[in-house]
């Protein structure tokens, strides 16, 4: 068995874990602070560390960071929070978490996350200091789908390698670059993005890789091109799946060789760029077409991150919604869902995702004078979702009902409705529902489900 410490000021919940850890046969101890667990971890041999990340004084990520810079061998950490989001997740698989965990966290998961992390027990190497994250640019989602996705944008931020961001149109994956970019040694250098299909393919090598003077007509001046441009930091490549395939060949050349050479000219310039693709078409299926080059693919496609559609992300829908108003109001008071509204929104399947969800809060906002939105203020697409709930049989009832009321008994249909198409099996449901297996044992538990 192995020596575990929990550290979390939470004494209640660390005594909790502790029994929970004892029980499978562990040796635990406990800190109630990061700078009493740093203490430990340099007096004795630990095999795993449970890290609560909000505590007083040294925070959770400040004390992994501090495990980075003086623990010759740091073993295994798993965060823990009551309050999960990008930022955090993100900051803390990039600071060499093992897993990163929203309480409450039931006993199957610790047995889970103990057996995983104690298997894959390696040396971490320390990272760089945590960076701000711009309020408008976190990736928001509570869902488990999006916590996967800040998990790899946190493994991938320590590393140089190409990515590649596969999505459906309007899903964000530009704040995926923007996030990597942030989270990475190269923050403090430039962050250039450029749409490959809006741009003509005979314009499009001179974008990237520039032109010298007199080169064709119209080049007047000489051009650097958005790798000099990029040189330090990092450049995404949106589209990168309507780049014409002469333009592809010179790119894998950049890619190999690490230097561009501008039109019209013959002299090679080195750069230092870390490129993220973008895409949402099927780079295999266009490899297969003959309209994508396979070498070039096996090339990006070294860390992929697949960016899930806001269908797949239930729990995402209202937090988003919310936060889309928060932004458009600023600095003025956000306007609130109503229960009908909330509902059309969750019944809407959104085809243009994140980005259709934002356009129709902003356009809520600018146009409804009150302080709550109601459902006939919603876009057309909100509009049509309600009717379709409508037909589905949603009593009139539905309508008087407060929104934590409309909120609760909605939750409660959906979890019935998720563990019946899963045959019971609660893991199945979390994950048709779009959020952590514990939260779905909390929401059973209180809406007397289990």
């Amino acid at each position: 068995m192995a020596d575990l410490l929990i550290v979390d000021d939470d004494a209640a919940f660390a005594d909790s874990l502790r029994e929970t850890l004892e029980s499978l046969g562990h040796t635990v101890q406990t800190a109630s602070s990061g700078e009493e667990g740093l203490a430990l971890l340099g007096a004795r041999r630990v095999d795993l560390v449970f890290l609560d990340h909000r505590m007083p004084g040294m925070d959770g990520l400040q004390t992994l960071a501090a495990m980075n810079a003086r623990l010759a061998r740091r073993p295994p950490v798993i965060v823990l929070t009551a309050h999960a989001g990008s930022a955090g997740t993100i900051e803390a698989m990039r600071l060499g978490a093992f897993d990163h965990l929203a309480k409450p966290v039931g006993r199957d998961a610790v047995i889970d996350a103990v057996r995983r992390a104690l298997a894959a027990a390696t040396p971490a190497s320390a990272a760089p200091a945590p960076q701000p994250v711009a309020e408008d640019g976190e990736l928001i989602g509570v869902s488990e789908a999006m916590r996967e996705v800040h998990k790899r944008i946190g493994l991938a931020a320590g590393s140089r390698a190409p990515v590649l961001v596969i999505g459906e149109t309007g899903t964000g994956k530009e704040l995926v670059a923007r996030a990597l970019h942030r989270h990475s040694d190269r923050a403090d250098g430039p962050f250039v993005a450029v749409n490959c299909a809006a741009i003509p393919k005979d314009l499009l090598e001179s974008e990237l890789f520039g032109h010298v003077k007199g080169a064709f007509t119209g080049a007047v001046a000489e051009r650097a091109g958005c790798f000099k441009a990029a040189n330090g930091g990092v450049l995404l490549l949106d589209e990168i799946g309507d780049m014409a395939l002469e333009v592809q060949a010179k790119l894998l050349r950049v890619l190999q060789e690490g230097e561009v050479t501008p039109v019209g000219s013959h002299r090679v310039q080195k750069v230092d760029v870390r490129v993220v693709a973008a895409t949402h078409r099927d780079l295999a299926q266009a490899v297969r077409d003959g309209r994508f080059r396979e070498d070039l693919r096996y090339r990006l496609d070294v860390l992929p991150i697949r960016l899930p559609p806001l269908r797949e992300r239930l729990a995402d829908i209202v937090p988003l919604a919310e936060h889309f108003l928060r932004l458009a109001a600023t600095p003025g008071p956000a306007k609130r869902l109503s229960a009908e509204a909330a509902r059309a929104l969750l019944a809407y399947d959104w085809p243009g995702n994140v980005r259709e969800l934002r356009n129709a809060m902003e356009r809520c906002h600018a146009l409804q004078r009150g302080a709550v939105i109601a459902q006939v203020d919603l876009p057309a697409s909100g509009a049509r979702a309600d009717h379709a709930a409508d037909a589905a049989g949603l009593s009139p009832d539905w309508y008087d009902a407060t929104l934590p009321a409309a909120v609760e008994r909605l939750e409660r249909l959906l979890l019935q409705h998720a563990l019946a198409a899963a045959g019971g099996n609660r893991s199945m449901a979390a994950r048709q529902l779009g959020i952590h297996r514990q939260l779905l044992y909390t929401k059973l538990a209180q809406y007397g489900l289990e």
